[in-house]
C-alpha cells in the first residue's frame, strides 16, 4: 500500500466540521485517515509533505467553467483549461455547453466526458444544452444527456426566455433529478448593454445594463420553480435585488439554488473606468486599480455592478444564501478583447486568480477562511450531486494546499490558460494554491 502523509497543516474539512492542526494520510490514491497520528519513522521524505502554516482542505470544485472544445480549441482545450484548475486549486471542474456544436446530444457529453478522463488534468464534468444548439426553440434530449452523465442543464450565456419552454425544461429536469441553471437576463432590457447601468456607464458613454434585467428573470424563474417544483439553479448573480429574491425563495423553501463568481465579490463597475476616474472610496478598497479607461479585459456578462452590489453579494455568501462560488471562467483570445469596448468578447479568464482575490476579502476581515473553503468544495458538491469536495475517509484524494500568506503577482502571460484576460493583471495578491493532487496525485506544484 502506497501512502503519503501531509502533516502540521491547519486541515479545513467543513463537510466533517472539521478546522484543527492535524496530518493527513493518503493510501493509494484515497483519503485514509485524518487526525493527530504520527508518521512512521520509516518512510522515506517524498512521502510526506510539511504543510506547516499552510491550509489543507478538499479540492476545490467549479461548477462553471468554459473549456471551449469542441470548436473552440483557439480560446481553451480541455487539457490547458484544467491544467488551469489545478494551478488555481480546482481538482473537479463542470463545463459549460456553449461549444461548437453545442453539447446537446448523448454523444456530445460522452464526447466532454472521455476527452475529460483521457486528456484533463482534473475531474471533468459537464452541463448539457437545455435547447438543441441553444436556440430556445426546441428542447434538446435531456434524458438522453442525463444517462450520459451530464450533471445539470443549461444554456448558459443564453437566456431560455421563452417561460412555456423553462417551463417544460423544470418539468423534464425534475423527473432526472437534474437542476437547471440559468444565466438570467431579460435581452429586451439589456437591449445590447456593455456595462451596469449607473453612474460610471454615463460617465464613459457606454449602454448600460440595468440590474432589472437580471432581477426579472430571476422573479419569472422563481415563480416558474414555485409551478413545477423543478430545481433551478442560478448562475453568476451579480445584484442585489437578486439576493433578495433568492434570499425569500429559499425562505420559502423552494428548491433553488445559486453560484456567486470572485470577481462579482471584489470588482466593481469602477473598474470600466480605471486609473483617475475611479472614486476615492474603490481607491481605498483596493489602493490602487490598475486598468486604463475602457479596458476591455472588465467587459463581463453579467457586467461588473455597483459597490452595494458586490456588498449585497458578500452579505449572502456569509448568510448561506448562496450555494457555491464559481469562477464562471471565461477564456478569450487577444483579438476577442483587443476592440472597442463594446464590440469586446464578455469573459474573464478566472480560474488561475480565484483564490488570490478570494484571499483578499479573508485578509480584508470580509470573509472568514472556512466560510471560503465551504463554498469552494462541500457546498458546489452538494449542488450539482458530485461526489467531491470532502475529506472523508474513503473519498478520493483530491486535495488542495494553501499558502495563505504567499505573495504573488499576477502575470497573465503565465497563465497555463489559453485565456490571458483578465483585469487584475499587476495586481500582487496575497495567498494562494500550492499543491493541488487529485487521487493522490499531484497533479500542479507551486515553483
Amino acid at each position: 500500500m502506497s501512502e503519503l502523509w501531509i502533516v502540521n497543516g491547519r486541515v479545513i474539512d467543513p463537510g466533517q466540521d472539521i478546522d484543527e492542526i492535524t496530518n493527513l494520510v493518503v493510501a493509494d490514491g484515497k483519503v485514509e485517515e485524518v487526525g493527530a497520528i504520527q508518521a512512521p519513522s520509516y518512510l522515506p521524505s517524498e512521502q510526506i509533505i510539511d504543510a506547516s502554516g499552510k491550509v489543507v482542505c478538499p479540492g476545490f470544485v467549479d461548477l462553471h467553467v468554459h473549456l471551449r472544445q469542441p470548436g473552440y480549441e483557439e480560446k481553451e482545450t480541455i487539457l490547458t483549461g484544467t491544467l488551469a484548475a489545478a494551478a488555481g486549486g480546482f481538482t473537479t471542474v463542470v463545463a459549460m455547453p456553449n461549444t461548437r456544436p453545442t453539447i446537446d446530444t448523448r454523444a456530445d457529453v460522452e464526447f466532454v466526458m472521455e476527452t475529460g478522463r483521457r486528456e484533463g488534468a482534473v475531474r471533468v464534468y459537464t452541463t448539457g444544452s437545455v435547447t438543441k444548439g441553444q436556440k430556445s426553440e426546441e428542447l434538446s434530449e435531456l434524458g438522453e444527456m442525463a444517462e450520459a452523465g451530464a450533471v445539470a442543464f443549461t444554456d448558459d450565456g443564453h437566456t431560455i426566455t421563452n417561460a412555456k419552454l423553462m417551463r417544460h425544461a423544470l418539468e423534464y429536469a425534475r423527473m432526472l433529478g437534474r437542476p437547471i441553471a440559468q444565466h438570467c437576463e431579460d435581452p429586451s432590457l439589456v437591449a445590447g448593454g456593455y456595462m451596469h447601468e449607473g453612474r460610471i456607464s454615463a460617465l464613459l458613454g457606454l449602454r448600460g445594463n440595468p440590474s432589472a434585467a437580471e432581477e426579472t428573470m430571476v422573479a419569472r424563474d422563481i415563480a416558474l420553480c414555485r409551478l413545477t417544483g423543478g430545481r433551478v439553479h442560478f448562475q453568476h448573480v451579480s445584484t442585489a435585488g437578486t439576493v433578495r429574491l433568492i434570499r425569500a425563495a429559499k425562505e420559502e423553501g423552494l428548491p433553488v439554488t445559486a453560484e456567486v463568481t470572485p470577481h462579482h465579490l471584489t470588482l466593481t463597475d469602477d473598474w470600466v473606468a480605471g486609473g483617475k476616474w475611479v472614486s476615492p472610496r474603490i481607491l481605498d478598497r483596493w489602493g490602487h486599480i490598475p486598468t486604463y479607461p475602457y479596458d476591455t479585459n472588465t467587459r463581463v456578462a453579467p457586467p461588473l455592478r455597483g459597490e452595494e452590489d458586490a456588498d449585497a453579494l458578500l452579505e449572502a455568501l456569509r448568510d448561506g444564501v448562496f450555494d457555491a462560488i464559481a469562477t464562471d471562467h471565461a477564456p478569450h483570445t487577444t483579438v476577442d478583447k483587443d476592440c472597442e469596448y463594446g464590440l469586446a468578447a464578455s469573459g474573464i479568464s478566472g480560474l488561475e486568480t480565484a483564490v488570490g482575490a478570494l484571499m483578499w476579502l479573508v485578509h480584508r476581515g470580509d470573509l472568514d477562511l472556512p466560510t471560503m473553503v465551504r463554498y469552494l468544495t462541500v457546498e458546489p458538491a452538494r449542488t450539482f450531486k458530485l461526489p467531491a469536495g470532502t475529506l472523508r475517509h474513503g473519498a478520493p484524494a483530491d486535495i488542495t494546499i494553501v499558502d495563505p500568506d504567499l505573495e504573488w503577482k499576477v502575470e497573465p502571460e503565465g497563465f497555463f490558460s489559453k485565456g490571458k484576460n483578465t483585469p487584475l493583471a499587476g495586481v500582487t495578491f496575497r495567498g494562494k494554491a500550492v499543491t493541488t493532487m487529485v487521487g493522490g496525485r499531484v497533479v500542479y506544484q507551486a515553483p
